[in-house]
């Protein structure tokens, strides 16, 4: 990723720890959808996470990596968007966008110091931020619980592993940092 090393760090941390856990959720995931939507995830944030190290190796040498779990996650999402809920269509936007980044990153001329450019298809890279901000400012509001507050509380603590507002939070998570992903590209 291009920018600040304090913000790819971040990135790395934020992308890393959805993908660890949305990998954790696999196994107590109850049928088959929902273990290929966790692997699918989980994935796609690792993959966001390697991409996004400050001082990766220079381009095209580095992109096994997030190019194994673009794929991965690709293939997933595909499945997803044929055999699964038709709002999954998101992973396979997702994983495209992952792909983008990283032939966008491979295919970067090196500058005077060195270091790769990643430069991508301005009109592309603009209707994908758009896609993304859209889609976290949707997701946004889902990390509400729907009970009310006083339901909440008398119910006690959720399984965190299965709340819906957890998966919203991990689905934001990835969108923030796509957003993000795609300004430093």
């Amino acid at each position: 990723m291009h920018g600040p090393a304090l913000v790819g760090w971040l990135m790395v941390a934020l992308c890393g720890a959805t993908g660890g856990y949305c990998l954790l959720l696999v196994r107590g995931a109850a049928g088959r959808p929902r273990r290929a939507v966790a692997v699918a995830e989980g994935a796609m944030g690792l993959g966001m996470a390697a991409m996004a190290v400050p001082a990766a190796p220079p381009w095209p040498a580095a992109p096994a990596l997030p190019l194994l779990c673009a794929a991965t996650a690709l293939g997933g999402a595909a499945l997803l968007a044929v055999r699964g809920p038709a709002h999954r269509g998101h992973h396979l936007v997702e994983a495209a966008a992952m792909l983008y980044m990283v032939v966008a990153m491979a295919a970067a001329p090196a500058s005077h110091s060195g270091h790769a450019t990643p430069t991508g298809l301005p009109a592309l890279t603009g209707a994908l931020l758009l896609y993304f901000a859209g889609y976290a400012l949707r997701t946004a509001p889902r990390l509400l619980p729907a009970a009310g507050a006083a339901e909440v509380v008398a119910a006690g603590p959720p399984d965190a592993g299965r709340s819906p507002e957890v998966a919203a939070a991990c689905r934001l998570a990835l969108a923030v940092a796509m957003v993000a992903m795609l300004i430093g590209l």
